[in-house]
């Protein structure tokens, strides 16, 4: 029962109904669980990891673990959190998109062991539902409760359009529960009402109850998701280096969540820890997490380039610019496309420090001693 506690509590932001009622059905039988990832990119990213953390954990314990792939929801695009209609995407975009997931997923669940995890796409049963079949799965729900969610508040307000397709989102999400006869699903706290959605259509239909764990959001004190600003989001599929120096920029308010959220760590006396060294504890999260997806070599390694490239600030260019030369142009030869507005999309999106602070005016005017790191890797220095 002590792991299962902590298995319920640890990232936990909430479990419905009741914790209690999850934790007695655990200890009593095997149960089966899952999170579903939308494909709208073909990558998995550092929120992913998140949820792959807590059923590795429930893998751990012995429980079928079920990977689901949205390929049909991702068709339609979750509208959580958007005030404006997404792009819809093509079966085609979206299993190419996917292709690669369960080689990225693995590095944290085993497909293969005495309790493989399975990976299942939602499209072998949402494909087949008939129009028929529709009006009767909607039928357990009122476009009053649809409405209520906030994003769709917000667009009334603004006079700006709610398609009917996006109502028809949670009534997608909720069929797969129903359809793998669930005991729980797994998401984050900000797809509680689309988990919602599959505990009423359970109860409907099979008169069973599901039970939803939402986990907590690693997100900033501005509410900003962390490991998706400036650009340079925390992919599953890029280098051991990257992710390392990814998760080093994070803020350090966040490095105790980034402990319990992101590693299976003793969390005993983290604070103290971090309040008296962050620098260390944010290094030892990044060493943690990365032994995670590329082994301790691969940890080893990126703190040892992280330490050379970043807080050596190896290698450091030398620069030379014109009077009244602005930050904007300054840097452009150093930015992706080195473009005049790639640098100044660098600036807007706070990716460009100027002597240790974050700039926001593409048009400050940079003079001779200013140091300038743009993006993650480069480092420059303004000569006379």
């Amino acid at each position: 029962m002590d792991k299962i506690d902590e298995v319920l509590t640890r990232g936990v932001a909430q479990v419905l109904p009741d914790k209690k009622g999850l934790a007695d059905l655990m200890a009593r039988k095997r149960i089966r669980l899952y999170q579903g990832f939308d494909p709208s990119m073909p990558s998995l990213h550092l929120g992913n990891y998140v949820g792959l953390m807590k059923l590795r954990q429930f893998q751990k314990l012995g429980h079928e673990v079920i990977f689901l792939v949205g390929d049909f929801t991702g068709m339609i695009g979750d509208p959580t959190d958007k005030l404006s209609t997404r792009k819809k995407l093509t079966r085609v975009e979206v299993l190419e998109n996917a292709k690669s997931w369960q080689e990225q997923a693995s590095k944290v669940l085993d497909f293969k062991g005495v309790n493989p995890a399975k990976m299942l796409f939602n499209s072998e049963w949402s494909d087949r539902i008939s129009f028929k079949d529709l009006l009767e799965i909607t039928s357990n729900f009122t476009v009053q409760q649809m409405i209520e969610r906030d994003m769709f508040q917000e667009r009334l307000k603004k006079n700006e359009p709610i398609y009917l397709h996006e109502f028809l989102y949670p009534v997608a999400q909720a069929q797969d529960s129903v359809v793998m006869d669930v005991d729980l699903e797994i998401g984050g706290s900000d797809q509680v009402f689309n988990m919602l959605a599959g505990r009423t259509l359970m109860k409907a239909v099979k008169g069973k109850e599901k039970y939803v764990l939402a986990t907590k959001l690693l997100v900033d004190k501005e509410g900003n998701k962390v490991g998706k600003t400036t650009g340079n989001a925390l992919f599953l599929d890029s280098s051991p280096k990257d992710f390392f120096a990814g998760i080093m920029s994070f803020p350090d308010e966040v490095i105790h969540l980034g402990f319990e959220l992101l590693t299976e760590t003793p969390l005993n006396g983290e604070k103290e820890k971090i309040k008296k060294n962050p620098m260390a504890e944010k290094k030892r999260l990044a060493r943690e997490v990365v032994k995670v997806l590329w082994g301790e070599t691969g940890a080893r390694d990126s703190q040892k380039s992280f330490e050379q490239t970043f807080q050596e600030r190896r290698p450091e260019f030398k620069i030379k610019v014109a009077a009244g030369e602005s930050l904007a142009k300054t840097i452009t030869p150093f930015t992706n496309l080195q473009s005049i507005s790639d640098a100044k999309r660098f600036i807007r999106q706070k990716a460009v420090d100027v002597n240790g602070t974050v700039a926001s005016d593409p048009n400050l005017t940079v003079k001779p001693g200013d140091k300038i790191k743009v993006g993650s890797r480069t480092f420059l220095k303004v000569c006379a």
